[in-house]
């Protein structure tokens, strides 16, 4: 009778391993499926513990029972979340390694008979999982991959007083449409394209900056000129054609790490000599001013507005107080970085038009989130619209302040000068998270899109996005306007309204009546686990739009993700314990998922329209986040001014509840649901169909250096904005690896892509000068998003002809 032969050392060590492995995926496994979770865990677990013991008995079926475990495994993967490589890696890549390991020779040393049978069982699921892991890298079910076939009209449609090679204002037209009629940057030559000048700003993040420090400049540029504004607000004009610089101004900026945001979009310019493109019927005509007859408008942090002169860089004195006004003027509860201009401003012929930021979730007290209007010329104040006043346009007095935590408006505004409408996007009246103390004045005028007139700061219609916001869902993103044709031949002129959730709504800018469909839905109305919210309502509808680039359908069990299933089986475990019914889920003492989450589906960069071809481009993202309300007392003492961050504790002081606001991150950082965490797209406005869909960006940034090597795409958040131009090509920086990156309009191939020496989180811009076309970048990176920080403007252009 032959005997068994002895074990090897690393066969033993495999099944304690094994039988180790199998424990904790039992153990977890048991407690995520009595959540609700999948069972599958508590199976492998028992599966992974039967293969062990059968190891340390020199069984074949040790192998044969592992072998079954990993098919079942491919079958379970590809039945939760198809052919998604991504998903699928920790599903497969630890059980893959073993069977790997289980294969070699000092695995099995001691198994007798049939144990070459039992390894070709067990190979062959390896096998399997290889083939369907190589079949999932080319089929992405994420992904739409349609062509938009809308042709580029030979001649692009002229913008009354913006010349062809210029980028005048933040989205290249008032009306943020974020689009060039340029074509020498092209889908056939933009793989030549090289770095042709780079600029260091010097103007870098300090130690007492917050960490909402930032760098998300837009340049403008107007013929010989290009003018940009840094993370401290210096403004500096610089040569387009060598990127030299011609002059800098300081505005004295004084911050701290209180602030909650400390950045700079970018600035506005004014030509008294050049009002094409302003309204045509003005109230009263603009006199050109004789100090300063441009002017470039500087939004400061610490809340003034300077205007300066677009030649020499030297203040406009006859403008305001010395050269600027005092936006903390009148306002209650004024404190440095309280009320925060971080936009530029709309200029029409007569008006400068401003709005800012109010810190969230820090106080019941703090300043007016109303909106402005100065005399282009004197800076004189014209006109107010308090969002949270009973009449909006009421004047402050000699005994009245503005309305304290009225609704802000950060994002850019957009104006359309036909109409001599301002269109203004706001937010909700901090604190954002409890809105127990909220009447229906507070929230009038919250979460919605403002058309007032420009010259007299007159309300004509409003849209509101969100009801009753307890998420910090923002409308945030500069709104776009472009003439759209609809299914009965009609041009109609529309207003793109962006937010964070996702809905695209798509509004006649005239009158605010839908062009896209939008419907009121149900939404969650308790909270599941925990207490219920003490002094809170809900409401019970929210309006969605037909034009929606949000993830489709609620986050399930399935959707979580981790680098191994270990991870994985934790981040179950996690979602089952929060409160998540889908979007609009009350925010709970025990947590609630949040999704879209608070940096949104879309954010400050908006999309790029081609009215001419009647295309858009955008890059949404995804990413959840967790709300955690924590009882307090709402007479409690402040500590501290401001808040310094939009995420952590945030006080909310005055109210019975601070809040914990976090991303939905697994124990080794990662995101706990499953890539694609960000996307570019491009939607026919003939139809308002997304056409094509693809992932954008690495993890390689993201991990240590050692591991900094190209990998591949899996889709990355991303803070920053995208352009397009008529050369059919669309440019976009924004994600978490440092790069910038074409893709083809027509059907969102990728074309070219060139490595930042910093984190890219703007929106990038393009102009011709001399005969030749550049793009320009600002590689400075984010504190808060965690890429790298720097003072890097970066120009491209393609190479002379020899």
């Amino acid at each position: 009778m032959t005997q068994p032969s002895q074990r090897s050392g690393f066969q033993t060590l495999m099944a304690i391993a094994i039988a180790l492995i199998g424990l904790i995926l039992l153990a977890g496994g048991a407690y995520a499926a009595f959540l609700g979770a999948s069972f599958y865990y508590v199976i492998a677990g028992i599966l992974l513990f039967i293969s062990a013991i059968l190891l340390l008995r020199n069984s074949a079926a040790s192998l044969l029972v592992y072998a079954a475990l990993m098919l079942a495994t491919i079958l379970w993967g590809l039945w939760e979340v198809g052919s998604d490589f991504w998903a699928l890696v920790p599903r497969y890549d630890i059980l893959g390694v073993i069977g790997i390991l289980l294969l070699l020779p000092a695995a099995t040393r001691g198994i007798q008979q049939p144990v070459k049978l039992s390894r070709i069982a067990l190979g062959s699921t390896l096998v399997i999982a290889i083939l369907v892991m190589v079949y999932s890298i080319f089929n992405d079910p994420q992904e739409i991959n349609g062509t938009i076939t809308n042709q580029q009209p030979a001649k692009a449609q002229a913008v009354s007083g913006v010349a062809e090679g210029d980028w005048p204002a933040y989205g290249r037209t008032q009306g943020g449409v974020r689009y060039s009629p340029l074509t020498q940057i092209n889908d056939k030559t933009v793989k030549d394209l090289k770095v042709a000048w780079t600029f260091r700003t010097g103007d870098l993040k300090t130690g007492n900056d917050s960490g909402e420090t930032t760098n998300q400049v837009t340049p403008i540029k107007i013929g010989d000129n290009m003018y940009m504004c840094t993370t401290h607000q210096f403004l500096i004009a610089l040569d387009p054609a060598t990127g030299k610089q011609k002059w800098r101004f300081d505005p004295k900026l004084q911050t701290n790490p209180s602030f909650q945001h400390l950045t700079c979009r970018g600035v506005s310019y004014f030509d008294a000599n050049n009002t094409q493109g302003f309204a045509a019927s003005l109230q009263h005509k603009t006199s050109s001013s004789a100090q300063c007859p441009r002017k470039v408008f500087l939004p400061v942090n610490d809340g003034r507005l300077i205007a300066i002169n677009a030649d020499n860089g030297q203040r406009c004195t006859d403008f305001g107080n010395n050269g600027e006004v005092n936006l903390q003027a009148n306002m209650p509860y004024a404190y440095a970085g309280g009320y925060n201009p971080t936009s530029p401003p709309v200029v029409t012929g007569t008006t400068v038009i401003i709005a800012g930021s109010v810190t969230d979730n820090y106080s019941n007290k703090e300043p007016s989130g109303v909106i402005r209007g100065y005399d282009v010329n004197t800076g004189k104040l014209l006109w107010t619209f308090d969002t949270g006043a009973q009449d909006p346009n009421a004047l402050p007095g000699q005994n009245t302040n503005f309305v304290n935590n009225s609704p802000n408006a950060w994002a850019p505004l957009a104006y359309d000068a036909k109409l001599d409408i301002v269109y203004i996007p706001t937010g909700v009246g901090t604190p954002d998270i409890w809105g127990g103390d909220r009447n229906e004045l507070k929230e009038r005028y919250a979460n919605s899109m403002l058309a007032v007139n420009a010259t007299t700061g007159k309300l004509i219609w409003h849209f509101q996005t969100t009801h009753h916001d307890l998420w910090d869902m923002d409308v945030p993103s500069q709104p776009s306007l472009a003439d759209v044709k609809t299914k009965d031949g009609q041009t109609v002129p529309a207003i793109y309204v962006l937010t964070k959730t996702g809905n695209v709504f798509v509004l006649d800018r005239r009158t605010g009546k839908a062009i896209v469909p939008i419907h009121e839905r149900a939404v969650p109305q308790k909270v599941e686990h925990g207490p219920q919210t003490a002094g809170e309502r809900y409401s019970a509808t929210q309006p969605f739009s037909d034009l929606d680039l949000a993830p489709q359908g609620k986050l399930t069990d399935k959707d979580m993700w981790g680098a191994t299933m270990f991870d994985q089986l934790m981040c179950r475990i996690e979602f089952k314990k929060l409160n998540y019914n889908g979007i609009y889920t009350p925010p709970s003492v025990n947590g609630t998922l949040v999704f879209p989450g608070n940096l949104g589906v879309f954010e400050w960069g908006g999309m790029s329209v081609n009215q001419d071809r009647q295309v858009a481009v955008m890059n949404p993202i995804g990413l959840p986040f967790i709300s955690r309300l924590i009882p307090e007392n709402p007479n409690r003492k402040e500590t501290a001014k401001g808040a310094g961050t939009e995420q952590g504790i945030q006080p909310m002081y005055g109210v019975p509840y601070g809040v914990e606001i976090k991303p939905f991150l697994s124990p080794v950082g990662l995101p706990c649901k499953q890539p694609s965490w960000g996307y570019v797209a491009g939607v026919d406005l003939n139809t308002h169909q997304v056409v094509w869909k693809k992932r954008i960006g690495t993890i390689r940034d993201s991990l240590p250096k050692l591991f900094q090597l190209p990998a591949l795409k899996i889709g990355v958040p991303g803070l920053g904005g995208s352009i397009s131009t008529a050369g059919n090509v669309m440019f976009v920086a924004a994600t978490q690896d440092n790069y910038i990156r074409a893709y083809n309009v027509s059907n969102g191939d990728k074309l070219w892509e060139a490595r930042l020496p910093a984190g890219g989180q703007a929106t990038p811009m393009t102009y011709e000068i001399n005969g030749k076309q550049y793009l320009v970048i600002m590689a400075g990176g984010h504190g808060s998003f965690g890429t790298k920080m720097g003072d890097y403007l970066v120009a491209y252009a393609l190479p002379d002809a020899k």
